[in-house]
């Protein structure tokens, strides 16, 4: 029998198990396996920083479902993957990690670059760990990518170089399965959740992403019940559209008809749940949680009844048990509020005064002019929001930001992963100024790989949350400013068509000239430094804190900078 490397068969049970990218950095103890991977069907993509390399991976892996990979070399390459992996397996994106080790006879010697990995990323992943012996390779390779696809998350496999580099002869014939059953609870159970949904009388429905593909379910278990349904930033894609039901979001980024459609109700009910902030959640109301992961039942907040399934086979058994709710005051008490919310939302997103652009502008334009298909990926702070409220879904957008691990510089690889993966859709990344410059350097990826992606910076000069966040708390801000370049022309310095906008009445045009472009495109925005990101709910704390924060800032002689957030805010 015909000896194979080991790198060789790696790649070999990550190509079967469906993988079609690699994103990496290439470099000495990795080399075998970039060797391999130019033999096979999978595409390696080139980036220039091993954290954007996870980025994309986690992204073309969270909207197509298949299983993708990224590679490092020892020691800091590897390591250059950590908030990456972080966000991709929080996401429960598939994704396998080749991380290359120092050969096997240096372990345990602190050898350059020798980092011992497992206790690293076993927190980040659900499957991590080392091939040791070459006989073991596509075993082990099996184990991880079947981990990845049925767990859902990331899939660490550590591969010392002289492993990799071993010649070795076929053992069994390991494959990947990835078995999709169809759970649901028992009838007693739904029994239990039926008694109670049908005795309520001011219900809502809060659906989380586990409500993806159940869509019409969830909309049917409104109409029977006459409940509003509130959701997740996470479920905005899959539950918003097509849903005369929705109320909106909750939470810091939602607004008043979510919030109050859960904390007015006397009957929650959880659909894929797993909302961590408690004081989002009703004093008092009965609550029926359904989630496919026993561990989310009652975490976040008691429950009366929990029970397992996939969403839409349990509201499938379900239905049948429910009694139709003929009241529907409660329903229309907050699909009211909801149209309020909705006509508020358009009026902060007009021009503002002497061509000062809002973000909301600009985030509504993008909306009205970007495809019907078109994806979304948004930065972690202020773009984050302008994407939740003013970017709508139809069933076939879909929209990306990092909610889970909230960092920051997700959006432009993450978009570039997207694109590599699904090349006939629009893939707009909105990035914050702050965020894009931390990995700025991967926007001469989008010339090396040809992937032409469209990047919106909302240049307001500041790390914008923060800012914020420093504000509702009565401190002054500070070591928030940035210093910026004009990325419009560093765009095109690098390769990409830039603009660079700094007034209200050139945005529009800009806007459709950007998104038309035939290339990597970047668009530079000038917008609103002071704008406030109000929560549905406004706490006297938050008022007090900004007023302090206000009255300090006077003291402090930046009179012009209260004048602004209060110009900018309420007179519009």
């Amino acid at each position: 029998m015909a000896k194979r490397r080991v790198a060789e068969i790696i790649v070999d049970t990550l190509e079967q198990a469906g993988t079609r990218r690699c994103y990496g950095v290439v470099g000495d103890t990795l080399n075998h396996v970039t060797d391999a991977i130019r033999r096979s069907k999978i595409d390696w993509v080139h980036v220039r920083h091993e954290e954007v390399g996870a980025f994309a991976a986690g992204a073309e892996a969270y909207f197509t479902g298949q299983l993708t990979a990224c590679a490092g070399s020892c020691g800091p390459g590897s390591l250059h993957f950590i908030n990456g992996i972080f966000e991709s397996n929080r996401n429960r994106a598939p994704v396998v990690l080749i991380a290359s080790q120092v050969a096997t006879t240096e372990l345990g010697i602190d050898f350059p670059q020798e980092v011992e990995f497992r206790p690293i990323y076993a927190s980040c992943s659900v499957f991590c760990e080392t091939v040791w012996i070459p006989s073991q390779a596509r075993r082990m390779a099996t184990l991880a990518a079947q981990a990845a696809l049925t767990r859902r998350g990331v899939a660490v496999l550590v591969l010392p170089g002289d492993v990799a580099a071993a010649e070795i002869e076929e053992g069994p014939a390991y494959s990947v399965h990835v078995p999709t059953p169809v759970t649901r609870p028992s009838d007693t159970e739904l029994d239990r959740v039926a008694a109670i949904l049908n005795a309520g009388e001011k219900v809502t429905v809060y659906a989380g992403a586990g409500c993806q593909g159940a869509h019409d379910q969830v909309v049917r278990l409104c109409e029977t019940l006459a409940a509003p349904m509130a959701h997740t930033s996470r479920a905005k894609d899959f539950v918003e559209y097509a849903n005369p039901f929705n109320v909106g979001m909750t939470g810091v980024f939602g607004a008043r008809p979510g919030f109050d459609a859960i904390t007015e109700c006397d009957t929650l009910v959880l659909l894929g749940c797993d909302f961590a902030w408690r004081q989002f959640y009703p004093k008092k109301a009965k609550v029926v949680q359904i989630d496919i992961d026993p561990t989310h039942l009652g975490r976040r907040h008691p429950v009366d009844v929990g029970v397992v399934g996939d969403i839409g086979a349990t509201l499938d058994a379900l239905q049948p048990k429910l009694r139709p709710h003929d009241d529907r005051s409660f329903l229309d008490i907050h699909l009211a509020l909801q149209k309020e919310a909705q006509d508020n939302l358009a009026r902060q997103a007009k021009p503002g005064k002497n061509a000062l652009i809002h973000p909301q502008q600009l985030a509504s334009l993008l909306d009205q002019y970007a495809t019907d298909d078109a994806i979304f990926t948004a930065d972690g702070g202020s773009p984050m929001v302008w994407v939740l409220r003013y970017i709508r879904v139809n069933g076939k957008r879909r929209t990306l930001t990092s909610l889970l691990h909230g960092t920051m510089a997700n959006a432009m690889p993450q978009a570039l992963g997207a694109k590599r993966a699904m090349p006939e859709r629009q893939v707009i990344a909105l990035c914050g100024d702050g965020g894009l410059t931390m990995l700025l350097g991967d926007l001469l990826t989008t010339v090396q790989e040809n992937i032409p992606i469209k990047i919106v910076v909302f240049n307001n000069g500041t790390l914008g949350f923060v800012e914020l966040e420093m504000k509702v708390e009565g401190l002054l801000d500070a070591y928030t400013d940035l210093k910026n370049p004009d990325f419009g022309k560093l765009a095109d310095v690098m390769g990409l068509k830039g603009w660079t906008v700094e007034r209200g009445d050139e945005l529009e045009s800009a806007v459709q000239a950007f998104l038309a472009h035939d290339g990597p495109a970047l668009l530079n925005v000038h917008v609103n430094r002071n704008e406030l990101v109000m929560p549905p709910k406004i706490e006297p704390s938050m008022a007090v804190g900004t007023v302090i924060y206000g009255a300090k800032a006077i003291m402090d002689g930046r009179v012009q900078d209260v004048a602004e957030m209060v110009r900018t805010n309420l007179r519009r």
